[in-house]
This record gives structure tokens, C-alpha cells and sequence, in this order.
């Protein structure tokens, strides 16, 4: 699906002759040549989740149960998790959609180096980013955070327009992957939308208490992030399904593909829809005496 690329910026030229353990991998290098401001913003996620780590043995203080910086460390290594997939996925449509692909990259970019930002400004000032209306600042936040998720969904909508519009590079599995994990991403946004509508997470008790560890998903109550957080992640996951069928079983006609691609979208959102109806129970995902 993706091909290696012939050397066209000054840096790859350069680095032709050093030594293979200091090339950067063809993955990385497709990225950063292909969508450069998506790539910069998801090592900004890398730096705020590694530092996050150092900040965390360093500063003690909690919020909602948890130390402050923990919400960055996962916000950071989700955000570049996020970020890279949906270069990846877009480097695959074909040229002509390669100028709206450049654009998507761009807004989901800007869109989540804002979030990031905002939410490590929260943390060192020892507050929460997300339902947090305590005051006129910590409104307008929590506000402004809104609108850029409101603006990158926005995005992953387009992208998912022009998966249809113009038909990505590679298998009949791998094309159905892509098309199916963005529609299952918005799925996931719309879980979050809930939780903003709830100005919580946590259903049947309030948010913070006993928690699984470093997720921080409550065991004594529902709570919307399990299945928000298996929504997000069919963007890695439905693509990922599409291109295991494609190489393992080549020679499946394309009907075999769509439908098996379609068995393995509906089971993935019977599972988001599963955790989301439990939640709304007021049941823990994992409980503990």
C-alpha cells in the first residue's frame, strides 16, 4: 500500500550515505515529506507525553484522583497515535485528493496542537481541562477546546467524504478499513460529545474516586471513556483488519472483502455500543470489591 519514496528534499539526499540506524524509517520519512505540520505537531504530543513522566515523579499534586500530569501523558501519546494513522491513512488517497488530504492534515493538526496546549496549561496550574466551568478562564477553556474537537471532527468528515470520492490506494479490505475506521472514529467523537453533554464521564457516581490505574476508568461506576476510547481507536483498528484479511487471504474476491470488512465493523461497533449501554447503567467496565 505505501511505496518507499525516491529522495526529494535536500535532507534525504544527505542522509543516502550514513549508516542505516541513523536513517529515519521510510514510515517517518512518508510523513514528514507528505504532511509536515501534522507530522512537528505529533512530535510536540511525543515531547508533552515523555515529559509528562518526568513531571509526574517531580509534582505530586492530584486532580480528580490522579497526578495532574497523567491526563497529559495520555492525551500526548493518543494525540500522536492519532495524528501519525491519519497521515498514514491520507498519504494513500490518490493525487488528485491530494491537495483536500494536505488541507484535512492541516486542520487536524492546528486543531490538536491547540488541545494539547490547553490541556498541559490546566495541568500545571493544578486544574481539570475537560467539564471544568468554575470560572470565567476555566469556561472559555473548556469552551475553546470544544470548538477545535468540533473543527477536527468537521475534518474527519471530509476525509471520510473523500474516501468515496476519490477511492484510496490498495485492496478492496484495506480501502473498506480506511472508510469504516473513520466512520467509527465519529462514532467515538459522538461518545465524547455525550460526555460534554453530561459535563461528565462518570455515570452514576461523580467523576474521580477509584479508577483503573493510569486509565483512571472508575470500578465503582459507568463511564463513558471505555467506550469513547474503543471508538477513537477504530481508526488504528478497522485499517489494520483490512490489511491482516488482504495479506493473508489475497485471492478473496472484492464482495468477500467488502463483507468481511462489513462482519468486522459491525462486531467492533457492537462493542463500542456495548460499553456505551453500560456506562449509561452505571456499570464499571471492571469492577472491584
Amino acid at each position: 500500500m505505501k511505496t518507499t519514496l525516491a529522495p526529494t528534499s535536500a535532507f534525504q539526499l544527505s542522509t543516502l550515505g550514513l549508516p542505516a540506524r541513523w536513517r529515519r524509517p521510510v514510515w517517518l520519512r512518508l510523513l514528514h515529506d507528505s504532511y509536515p505540520l501534522l507530522t512537528w505537531v505529533g512530535w510536540l504530543h511525543v515531547a508533552v507525553a515523555a515529559g509528562a513522566v518526568v513531571l509526574g515523579f517531580l509534582d505530586h499534586r492530584t486532580v480528580t484522583g490522579l497526578n495532574v500530569w497523567v491526563k497529559p501523558f495520555k492525551f500526548g501519546a493518543s494525540g500522536v497515535l492519532y495524528l501519525w494513522t491519519l497521515g498514514w491513512l491520507l498519504a494513500d488517497f490518490p493525487a488528485v485528493a491530494q491537495p483536500k488530504a494536505r488541507r484535512i492534515s492541516r486542520l487536524a493538526g492546528i486543531t490538536m496542537a491547540g488541545e494539547i496546549v490547553l490541556i498541559c496549561l490546566q495541568a500545571a496550574r493544578g486544574t481539570t481541562s475537560h467539564f471544568n466551568v468554575s470560572s470565567a478562564f476555566n469556561g472559555a477553556v473548556f469552551g475553546t477546546m470544544g470548538v477545535l474537537i468540533m473543527v477536527n471532527t468537521v475534518a474527519i468528515v471530509w476525509a471520510l467524504w473523500l474516501t468515496f470520492r476519490h477511492r484510496p490506494i490498495g485492496s478492496v479490505a484495506w480501502v473498506w478499513g480506511i472508510r469504516l475506521g473513520l466512520g467509527l472514529f465519529l462514532v467515538g467523537s459522538m461518545v465524547g460529545g455525550a460526555m460534554s453533554g453530561r459535563m461528565a464521564h462518570t455515570v452514576g457516581a461523580t467523576d474521580g474516586g477509584a479508577g483503573l490505574p493510569l486509565l483512571g476508568w472508575s470500578t465503582r461506576a459507568g463511564d463513558l471513556r471505555a467506550a469513547h476510547f474503543l471508538g477513537l481507536h477504530a481508526l488504528q483498528a478497522l485499517p489494520l483488519a483490512g490489511w491482516l484479511l488482504a495479506r493473508m487471504a489475497p485471492r478473496l474476491r472484492a464482495g468477500v472483502q467488502t463483507g468481511a470488512m462489513a462482519l468486522v465493523a459491525l462486531g467492533y461497533a457492537g462493542a463500542v455500543g456495548w460499553l456505551y449501554w453500560r456506562a449509561l447503567s452505571g456499570l464499571p467496565l471492571l469492577a472491584r470489591p
